[in-house]
């Protein structure tokens, strides 16, 4: 009789331990999702409290880019061939933005967007956001030159603008982490008014970058509902020249 008690006790504990193992790789890949979904600040914010409260930033570096002709390709393109060419590109876009510690905020058709210097501030956010927009820009000429089998190659399109933001979670379906203010909307205008290949920066983005940056002035340009707006390229970093005596040491 005590022995089938002690059985009972053990099955009943393996059992245990087999749901709880169970309950825990659930609710681990759940946590990832949520990573996934939203910076982990947030994600666990949202945990903790089941809402997150909106934020204030007083300096974020915001990135779009588009890939030109996209809707005349989309048009002609099979609809696997064209996801699986623009999952190509995001894919890489993901890892080249983590790489430099920066948010991927969202992808809207052929449109990216990123910003850094959220959820935690920084002050080289403009520095690496270019950084990584040098990386992506070389990626799209690479995949064109490669042309990979199933792949079509674009050209890309990439406008950056710094300033405030507004920050927070929207939705309670299919919620999402989001970003808002004229910050974001002179960053999507320094996109359109891009050149394929280039990368166009507000005078916002110049001021903080110009030390390490070769820029070049396009000039003041009219942007829509906007006026006219001051706008750089950015050709590549400053090649830094040594004095004689500084060669000699």
């Amino acid at each position: 009789f005590l022995f089938l008690i002690a059985l009972g006790f053990f099955n009943r504990y393996k059992y245990f331990k087999k749901t709880k193992g169970l309950f825990e790789g659930e609710k681990e890949k759940s946590d990832n999702l949520l990573r996934n979904i939203l910076p982990a600040e947030t994600a666990e914010e949202l945990k903790l409290n089941g809402k997150v409260a909106a934020k204030s930033f007083d300096s974020v570096t915001v990135f779009f880019s588009d890939f030109k002709g996209f809707t005349f390709y989309s048009q002609s393109l099979a609809p696997d061939v064209l996801v699986k060419s623009v999952d190509y590109y995001f894919s890489k876009f993901d890892q080249i933005i983590e790489k430099y510690g920066l948010e991927k905020i969202k992808t809207i058709g052929d449109a990216y967007m990123c910003a850094g210097g959220l959820p935690f501030p920084s002050e080289d956010h403009p520095e690496k956001m270019v950084m990584a927009a040098f990386e992506i820009a070389a990626f799209v000429e690479e995949t064109k030159k490669q042309k990979p089998e199933g792949i079509t190659c674009f050209d890309i399109r990439i406008g950056i603008n710094t300033g405030p933001i507004v920050a927070g979670v929207v939705g309670l379906k299919k919620f999402a982490y989001d970003i808002w203010g004229d910050t974001v909307n002179v960053a999507s205008r320094m996109e359109s008014m891009s050149d394929a290949g280039r990368i166009n920066v507000s005078e916002y983005t110049y001021e903080l970058i110009k030390d390490s940056y070769d820029c070049e002035f396009r000039g003041e340009i009219e942007v829509k509902n906007k006026g006219n707006m001051k706008m750089y390229f950015v050709n590549g970093p400053k090649v830094i020249s040594l004095n004689q005596s500084e060669i000699e040491r």
